[in-house]
C-alpha cells in the first residue's frame, strides 16, 4: 500500500492541457486542442454540431506543426472553419 502511494505521488505523468473554450461557427463549436510534440504542437481538436438531438463530434488532426501553441490554436480555427465550409454536416457520416 505504502509502495503505491509513492508511486503515485511521484510518478511521471503528462501535464494537465488547458481546457479548450469553444468557437462557434455557423452552428458548429470548435475546439483548438494542440498536441504538444517534439518541442512543437500539432494542429488538432474537434469540431461539434448537435443533430437531431444528438451531438456529432469530428477529430481534426493535421501534419501541421507549430512552434507556439497559439500559432497552432489559430491555424486550426482558420483550417476547421474551411472544412466546415466545404464539407458541412456531411462531415459526420
Amino acid at each position: 500500500m505504502f509502495a503505491k502511494l509513492l508511486r503515485s505521488l511521484f510518478a511521471g505523468g503528462k501535464a494537465a492541457q488547458p481546457v479548450a473554450e469553444p468557437v462557434s461557427y455557423k452552428g458548429y463549436q470548435i475546439y483548438a486542442e494542440p498536441q504538444a510534440e517534439g518541442g512543437q504542437y500539432r494542429l488538432a481538436g474537434r469540431i461539434c454540431r448537435e443533430i437531431d438531438g444528438e451531438l456529432k463530434t469530428y477529430r481534426f488532426i493535421r501534419s501541421d506543426l507549430f512552434s507556439s501553441r497559439e500559432d497552432a490554436e489559430q491555424w486550426m480555427l482558420k483550417k476547421a472553419e474551411l472544412f466546415i465550409d466545404q464539407t458541412g454536416v456531411q462531415m459526420f457520416d
